[in-house]
């Protein structure tokens, strides 16, 4: 019984913490083992994965390491922090049957892994009687260590991928070169053998072993965060190194966790292999020594076996091969616009800049006062006055819940809105982005009723998909630290991700028809799939896996509809939130004209500054993380949302820091928003409804407008430029452009705001002509080879 009380002291305290952490997580989201709330649809894996897989799991192998690695505390925190990311990367397999995704899944909970680590590990130690604290054989150290850094290039998968990964930093993925691969897995190597040579001395066997890479996996990751410091501008301002040490030792941890297991078997099988010669060495019939012999070399063969082909199998491939084979076949006709490697063109040898603003005056808005609209009307003189500034894009959002009020009949009436709404876009020479927008999944509000858990709040709605689509398990819709995370929303996305019913299929279907009718239609720029989609209760199996099998789906219903225009893609809401994310898999399509589109919310209301929170991701890094991430799928980048920066003051402070950044990066955006009612949910109740039109509560009227923000917005920049784009600077009408294009090109087209009529410098370009229109002047011009205009 002696023998029994540590597992049994740590299989309790485990099982204690899985309870109370439940019970006091209103979301499930905190917790290692979430309840929102509502009931579970049994017919379905994904629900019952937490509790029929995560839980046997994770006790089973909190059991296995205070067997083997209770007898002291540190050794029994990394078994807590095994069993914790083995039991998620299980759960995951289940709910996807991806086992590269489920592994590198694993690593999102290390936040959660190591606080619970430490209660585990401390009551197991204290608790569970007496320790000898004995010391074993080394064994294996070398061998096991080569092979875990080994392992890597063959196995990368998902893993070291992402904002969090500067050029610089070395990682063990083949597409970053020889001298990073070989860096990384001497890193690996080495920090492998120095936590081996710890952990072997301290538990026994194939956990050792085990144990000792996973630590090895977390001293990679410090090492590789501390490389990163430097090559990252480390000292930028605000706390994005401790968020890349985070991702980088999460990393490490999950590719140890779930991988670390082929060393370990190595290991083992060469300290029998050792035990055996001599033993062989010292009898006079060395048979039996020959058979054990022949039989360890039989299961070393199986390890290598598996160190080479099962990393293989569960390898995602990279990005470039796909999508060359789809450029090689895109098609996209005369006169729209395309993804062109890293740029937006225009298909005749242009270069194009986005830059405008949202329109939300189509979204099916929660209303939470009868009297007041959620929505201002939309007329054509909000397009007029748009073209005024200088936009030459509108992200215009729509709704599911109007477009289709009944599963499989899209409503007419809404349909000819978008018409006239593009329509008018284009009288004025502006394109549209069809945005299918959702805040917090609905507009469903709380019912009536509801009592919400300590922790979350009763909540308005907001907007999104119709009720149908709405499949929330009895869930409550209980607010916590804002609309985007609610135990209904959650449970609604989850079953989105996971097609419940047959929903995501529906706006699949609903897609292609949608992109069918502006098949023929240039003055379309693309289709944003969905505005800041959920994470639902299983990031990243949400986030990356399943959110990219959509976006596919969704392309190639687009594809099949005729329509060839761009299709934005944004990453979770966790960027909105977080100034960073994952995104879909790097794979996840073939389809070559697509554009990363995150909403650049950095010092805004992203979570730090809502909570009052140091800066995770300031203004201008977060530009540098997006073009990162751009830059690993080879697409263009594009913002879809920004702004929102409060007071006067922070905003002339904000936008202008903005404003560099975008012209450094040549980079095209929309801001947010146009125009807000009194009445939008996302306005709350003040005096003035916001936006770059703001609207007087007390009349309904226009209110005064911001000046210097639009102003800034409204600068000079090049609405299309020939050939390449190579740098940029602005400043209301003072701008300096450079570019680059193979022969002679026309089609430079340059707005210019104000009264003054732009005298312009030039370099390299002819035929220049200058025309006034409403709010400034156009300068066109034709170019050859290098290229510059300056002005003001």
């Amino acid at each position: 019984m002696r023998g029994l009380r540590r597992p049994i002291v740590a299989m309790v305290a485990a099982s204690l913490l899985v309870v109370l952490q439940a019970v006091a997580d209103p979301t499930g989201l905190l917790a290692l083992v979430g309840w929102p709330g509502g009931g579970l649809q049994a017919a379905l894996v994904w629900p019952l994965a937490p509790y029929a897989v995560f839980v046997p799991v994770l006790l089973a192998v909190v059991w296995w390491s205070a067997v083997r690695a209770g007898e002291r505390f540190w050794t029994m925190f990394a078994g807590v922090v095994l069993a914790v990311l083995l039991a998620q990367a299980a759960a995951a397999f289940v709910m996807v049957w991806d086992a590269a995704t489920a592994a590198w899944a694993a690593g999102y909970v290390t936040a959660k892994a190591l606080p619970a680590a430490a209660i585990v590990a401390a009551a197991t130690r204290w608790l569970g009687g007496g320790s000898t604290r004995p010391v074993f054989d080394r064994g294996a150290v070398w061998p096991a260590a080569i092979a875990f850094g080994a392992l890597a290039p063959i196995a990368a998968g998902s893993w070291w991928t992402g904002a969090g990964y500067a050029p610089l930093v070395p990682v063990p993925r083949p597409e970053r070169g020889f001298v990073s691969v070989a860096v990384a897995v001497a890193l690996m190597i080495g920090a492998a053998a120095l936590c081996l040579r710890f952990m072997r001395r301290r538990v026994p066997g194939l956990l050792g072993v085990w144990l000792g890479v996973l630590a090895g996996g977390a001293m990679f990751g410090i090492v590789q965060a501390l490389v990163a410091f430097v090559v990252d501008d480390g000292l930028a301002g605000d706390m994005w190194p401790l968020m890349v040490a985070y991702v980088h030792v999460a990393d490490g941890l999950s590719f140890a966790a779930c991988l670390g297991w082929i060393p370990a078997l190595l290991a083992v099988v060469l300290d029998r292999v050792r035990r055996a010669r001599p033993q062989a060495e010292g009898t006079m019939d060395a048979a039996p020594a020959r058979r054990r012999r022949v039989g360890a070399i039989a299961v070393a063969a199986v390890a290598v076996a598996a160190l080479v082909f099962v990393p293989v199998a569960v390898t995602g491939g990279g990005v470039a091969e796909g999508r060359a084979a789809a450029e090689a076949e895109a098609s996209t006709p005369e006169g729209f616009l395309r993804a062109d490697g890293d740029r937006i063109t225009d298909g005749e040898g242009h270069d194009v800049l986005l830059r405008g603003v949202n329109v939300n005056q189509l979204v099916d808005f929660y209303q939470p006062r009868a009297d007041v609209p959620a929505t201002r009307p939309l007329t054509e003189d909000d397009f007029a006055g748009m073209a005024a500034y200088g936009f030459d894009v509108v992200r215009l959002g729509i709704s599911w819940s109007t477009l289709e009020p009944t599963r499989g009949e899209l409503d007419a009436g809404y349909l000819e809105q978008i018409d006239q709404a593009v329509e008018w876009a284009k009288d004025h020479g502006i394109r549209t982005v069809i945005d299918l927008h959702q805040d917090g999944w609905s507009n469903a509000s709380t019912a009536e009723g509801t009592v919400c858990r300590p922790g979350t709040d009763p909540m308005w709605g907001y907007d999104g998909a119709p009720e149908w689509a709405t499949i929330t398990d009895g869930a409550p819709r209980c607010a916590f630290t804002g609309r985007d995370i609610s135990p209904a929303g959650d449970r609604a996305f989850q079953h989105f991700w996971f097609d419940t019913d047959g929903i995501q299929t529906a706006l699949v279907r609903t897609w292609g028809e949608l992109a069918g009718r502006y098949a023929d239609e240039p003055a379309v720029a693309g289709f944003d799939l969905m505005n800041e989609p959920g994470f639902g209760e299983t990031a990243p199996v949400t986030t990356s896996l399943l959110l990219g099998r959509y976006y596919d789906r969704a392309i190639q219903a687009i594809r099949a509809a005729g329509a060839p225009q761009i299709v934005f893609i944004e990453p979770s809401i966790l960027w909105s939130g977080l100034g960073f994310d994952s995104g879909p898999a790097l794979a996840f399509t073939d389809d070559a004209n697509i554009v990363f589109s995150p909403h650049l919310y950095a010092e805004s209301i992203t979570m730090d500054h809502s909570l009052g929170l140091p800066t995770i991701v300031g203004i201008a890094r977060q530009l540098d993380l997006a073009d990162r991430v751009a830059d690993a799928y080879g697409v263009p980048l594009w913002s879809g949302e920004y702004g929102y920066w409060g007071d006067e003051e922070s905003i002339a402070d904000r936008i202008g820091r903005y404003a560099d950044a975008e012209d450094a990066h040549l980079l095209g955006s929309a801001y947010w928003v146009w125009k807000q009612s009194c009445g939008d949910p996302q306005n709350g109740i003040g005096e003035v409804g916001l936006g770059l039109v703001p609207e007087d509560c007390a009349t309904g009227e226009d209110g005064p407008r911001n000046v210097p923000l639009l102003d800034t917005l409204s600068r000079a920049y090049p609405q299309a430029s020939p050939g390449r784009l190579t740098g940029l600077e602005a400043d209301g009408a003072t701008i300096a452009m450079t570019g680059t294009v193979d022969g002679e090109t026309c089609g430079l087209d340059v707005w210019v705001p104000g009264d003054a009529e732009p005298d312009p410098v030039t370099d390299g370009l002819t035929r220049i002509e200058i025309d006034e229109v409403d709010g400034g002047w156009r300068v066109t011009a034709c170019a050859e080879g290098d290229y510059s205009l300056t002005n003001g």
